[in-house]
């Protein structure tokens, strides 16, 4: 997990549902030859959920390391906010100014609480002695209780997160991120592994963050894809293929 205010933050500027977030504009990335990402252009709006389907090797992963500085790619833009220049920044930046990243494997301290998972993770000074001797005052604590609550582990606040089940594993590292006041969230494969109880608890989640938030989501599983997606986007070959409704790219 990327954990997700920074002097670019004030170029995002006041985003309204509908504006856009984030904008890949003519898009390559060449590893010994091969186009990961081949002019790719795409664009994400403010609180919409975005579902991004293709085979394996079509780009999606690459796409997502390009975004979150993990890869510079050889040509093109990418744009945050209306003027924040991603590619001019690197990966801490990135998730600074409000991109969180969410990889397929969960990553939770084991030991803690789902509690003080949160609380680890809220945005903060992390410099060792603040954050001994820190008490969370009540802006913090209605936080943490607001992202147990959307995640719906608030009745398993006090259990340890390596006794978690393979869900509320990564509903926890949702709430994580979600602890860093992300703008745009990637979400990898969410509900790989999952139950299909917690299939649907995930699609609840994901849909009740776009209300407040962009959220981009990766998965294989087409009938997950049909239960949430309101805007499938489809890369072959590092390119767009096909943007629309579920009905219409089928």
């Amino acid at each position: 997990m990327l954990v997700l205010k920074h002097e670019n933050e004030q170029n995002i500027g006041d985003l309204k549902r509908g504006d856009r977030i984030l904008y890949l504009d003519d898009v390559t990335v060449s590893f010994d030859g091969f186009k990961a990402l081949n002019s790719l252009s795409l664009t994400i709006e403010y609180e919409e959920l975005r579902c991004i389907i293709g085979a394996n090797g079509a780009g999606k992963s690459t796409m997502m390391d390009v975004i979150t500085g993990k890869t510079q790619p050889d040509q093109g833009h990418v744009v945050f906010g209306q003027a924040v220049d991603l590619l001019q920044m690197d990966e801490p930046s990135i998730a600074e100014i409000g991109i969180g990243r969410k990889f397929q494997k969960p990553t939770v301290f084991e030991g803690h609480s789902v509690f003080e998972n949160l609380e680890l993770a809220m945005k903060d000074d992390k410099r060792f002695f603040k954050t001994l001797f820190a008490k969370l005052n009540g802006e913090q604590k209605d936080k943490i209780e607001e992202t147990m609550n959307l995640i719906g582990l608030k009745d398993f606040y006090k259990r340890e997160a390596g006794i978690l089940s393979h869900g509320q594993k990564q509903w926890l590292e949702i709430g994580m991120l979600l602890m860093q006041d992300p703008k745009l969230l990637l979400v990898d494969e969410p509900v790989a592994g999952m139950t299909p109880g917690e299939v649907e608890k995930t699609g609840q989640i994901l849909t009740d963050l776009s209300k407040n938030h962009s959220v981009v989501v990766v998965e294989h599983d087409m009938e997950f894809i049909r239960s949430i997606a309101k805007k499938v986007t489809v890369l072959h070959e590092g390119s767009v293929l096909a943007e629309g409704s579920m009905k219409d790219v089928q």
